[in-house]
């Protein structure tokens, strides 16, 4: 059993899909970059703040893995849509663009705390004011990095991908499960 430092439904799910038990404690911390602060850097050192603060706040040693993801688009970090305007804007950023998709992992038991960074490219089609309209409307992206989401209606953006699909999702599972081998926790579990 560990505990997944998130709130994020994808990472749950993506955990349970690759059968490790979790219990769920979100880290409260102020994600704001730091200033020439390199996107690289930034999810990485979320990663191990969120790991970090969890593990320190738990009575009983424990796992505790931690991710950050974000969506880089010439050197910029899109976070999450503030306003529907903002969302149209990022949508048509993104249109017809590569965009990379960052996620550090964490995993944090004692002392001990080991991350990894995954990049995945991802280009997205032409989009025309429809597709960004009908897309806006159906709600999906308001809440994820990038505004929107590769595993849901927002699969159709998607023209090309290089690198791991479950990263864009929130959580490299191939990376993620060789950390949690290495802090002894297996997957596939029953």
């Amino acid at each position: 059993m560990i505990i997944l430092a998130s709130a994020s439904p994808r990472r749950r799910e993506l955990l349970t899909q690759i059968g490790v038990p979790h219990t769920v404690q979100p880290a409260d911390i102020d994600e704001t970059p730091a200033a020439n602060e390199h996107p690289e850097d930034y999810v990485v050192r979320m990663a191990r703040s969120k790991g970090l603060v969890v593990a320190s706040s738990l009575r009983i040693p424990a796992t505790v893995l931690a991710a950050d993801t974000s969506v880089i688009l010439n050197g910029q970090i899109l976070g999450k849509p503030e306003s529907p305007e903002h969302h149209r804007a990022m949508l048509e950023q993104l249109s017809g663009n590569t965009q990379q998709v960052l996620s550090a992992i964490a995993v944090v038991t004692g002392d001990r705390c080991d991350t990894r960074l995954v990049t995945t490219h991802v280009t997205f089609r032409q989009l025309d004011e429809v597709l960004i309209k009908r897309y806006l409307e159906c709600g999906e992206g308001k809440d994820k990095a990038g505004g929107y989401g590769i595993q849901g209606k927002g699969a159709v953006l998607v023209a090309d991908i290089h690198g791991s699909y479950s990263n864009v999702v929130g959580l490299p599972l191939a990376e993620t499960a060789v950390l949690l081998e290495q802090h002894g926790i297996s997957y596939w579990q029953t």
